[in-house]
């Protein structure tokens, strides 16, 4: 009985450490998701005030207005809704209306969302893959558009994420 009694104590550990750790995992994956959101989603169900989620689509005309504090205040649309976007980095030097973007921040109680990080189109031929399908989802997809792979980023976490 001394022997049974035992091994039901082992395996009672291993189980609880496999339990621990499998919540310490899922913790970290949870904290470091990111979602993407088309400004068609944001207009049927915004995300929460505070939440760190990705948006994209293309950059408005006429859209773009550049404070004297630095930065960039511009539109992005995917044909089926607009979201206002404040950035007060250095934008790439390839972002320019017209151009499919992603920014990476979070949306204020008043609906502004306020980037961090901004991703540009890389080449003639780059689209975001998000962007792409929210824009085929809302008809303003050209065929000329295709996906490539490469990022162009900018902001707080492009130095960190360089070497990786």
């Amino acid at each position: 009985m001394r022997k049974a009694n035992r091994r039901l104590w082992i395996t009672a550990g291993a189980a609880v450490v496999l339990v621990a750790a499998a919540a310490l995992a899922m913790n970290a994956m949870s904290s470091a998701m990111v979602f993407f959101y088309s400004p068609a989603m944001v207009a049927e169900n915004p995300p929460e005030a505070g939440q760190r989620v990705r948006v994209g689509g293309l950059v408005v005309d006429g859209s773009v207005e550049r404070p004297s504090t630095g930065g960039a205040n511009f539109t992005v649309t995917d044909g089926a809704g607009e979201i206002r976007i404040s950035y007060s980095g250095s934008l790439p030097d390839l972002f320019r209306e017209g151009q499919g973007i992603v920014a990476e921040g979070a949306f204020d109680g008043a609906g502004l969302f306020t980037a961090d990080s901004v991703l540009a189109k890389h080449d003639e031929n780059y689209m975001p893959a998000e962007v792409a399908d929210a824009l085929k989802e809302s008809g303003m997809w050209h065929e000329d558009q295709t996906s490539s792979s490469q990022y162009q980023t900018y902001g707080d976490d492009a130095a960190e994420g360089a070497g990786s």
